[in-house]
């Protein structure tokens, strides 16, 4: 389904839907004295608590789940998911690339990107990589029989999920989590075989570290960037915000590839499509009153941190988890193309 570095990737779509004086001394003797902890801020450990225990792997969608998520940093905070992107300039071009990723759309959405935590403990199994070892982090995985597909639970109806890690089309993402072990392994077109699991790429990511994969290397997804920091999840929504970049597919991309990704999957050269990694924005003068609670949670993360054109696909669908417990997600519907503003990127060109 994709070509490295210059093929094309197609995905599945499952849904379109202020301070005295004596305090302000001290706070500077402070910045001395602690310049070096301070300097240091990004590697600190990521969780800002110690995270709640875990005896089994439990599934994105859960109480357990929420618990340890709302405890982790996902990423150093200077990363570029995490990066607070709503005063960049915006690119010349900006209007024409949003014209080019077909403007009579509306936004709309995939329940597509659940995800498995598991303990510490969590045996790790051998992964076959088929179509891409040769940009494959080949090392064992800790995948439960409990991981979950791109789309579980809500979709397929009326399967079980042994019977969905078997068979099925698509892009068949497996995302597995270890809070504990700080990583991330993420695997794209997963089958459970009865000689254990293969699939076409895996990739495994620090959570403690900025390191991008390989220059021209692919990911589980083709711009060679993590998919389970785009998901939005319900934690966050119930918290306000979400605070973090968004992926957002387009069914035309360009040939080339822009920090932080590392891999194009196009043939096309027109400068107006959008490359890999490219960086959209909500415009800040975007009124999101009228809103579901949810909805604003995710439009104010988009002002806040934007979206990066992450795979091809239909144009404008950003993913979110098959978490039933979000609601009044339909209102991203009313969503135009033309609210958005591409924006100059950070980091090497």
């Amino acid at each position: 389904m994709r070509e490295a570095c210059s093929g094309r990737r197609t995905r599945a779509c499952l849904f379109h839907a202020d301070g005295a004086p004596g305090l302000a001394i001290w706070m500077a003797w402070a910045a001395l004295a602690f310049t070096n902890v301070a300097a240091e801020e990004p590697r600190a450990p990521a969780a800002a608590a110690p995270l709640p225990s875990l005896a089994r792997p439990v599934l994105f969608n859960t109480p357990d789940a929420d618990r340890i998520l709302a405890r982790l940093q996902v990423f150093p905070r200077d990363n570029p998911w995490n990066e607070d992107i709503s005063q960049r300039p915006v690119l010349a071009n900006s209007a024409r690339i949003i014209a080019g990723m077909n403007a009579r759309k509306r936004l709309g959405f995939n329940l597509d990107m659940g995800f498995v935590i598991v303990p510490p403990n969590q045996p790790k199994v051998r992964v076959r990589t088929t179509a891409y070892p040769d940009e494959s982090d080949r090392r064992p995985c800790p995948i439960p029989d409990s991981a979950p597909l791109e789309g579980w639970p809500l979709q397929p109806r009326g399967l079980t999920l042994e019977q969905v890690q078997r068979s099925g089309d698509g892009d068949r993402h497996v995302l597995v989590l270890d809070p504990y072990g700080m990583k991330l392994y993420e695997l794209f077109r997963a089958f459970r075989r009865d000689s254990g699991w293969e699939a076409d790429q895996v990739s495994v990511f620090d959570l403690t570290s900025n390191k991008l994969r390989p220059d021209g290397w692919t990911s589980a997804d083709a711009a060679g960037l993590p998919i389970m920091p785009a998901a939005v999840r319900f934690e966050e929504c119930e918290r306000g915000m979400v605070n973090h970049a968004l992926r957002v597919t387009a069914r035309r991309t360009r040939r080339a590839y822009v920090h932080p990704a590392t891999h194009f999957a196009s043939r096309l050269d027109d400068p107006d499509l959008p490359r890999m990694g490219e960086r959209l924005r909500l415009r800040q003068n975007f009124d999101v009153g009228g809103f579901s609670p949810h909805a604003q949670a995710i439009l104010k993360g988009m002002k806040k941190h934007g979206l990066f054109v992450a795979d091809n696909g239909m144009d404008w669908l950003i993913s979110i988890t098959p978490d039933e417990r979000l609601k009044g997600l339909d209102d991203l519907l009313r969503v135009k193309p033309a609210d958005f503003e591409v924006v100059a990127p950070t980091g090497p060109k």
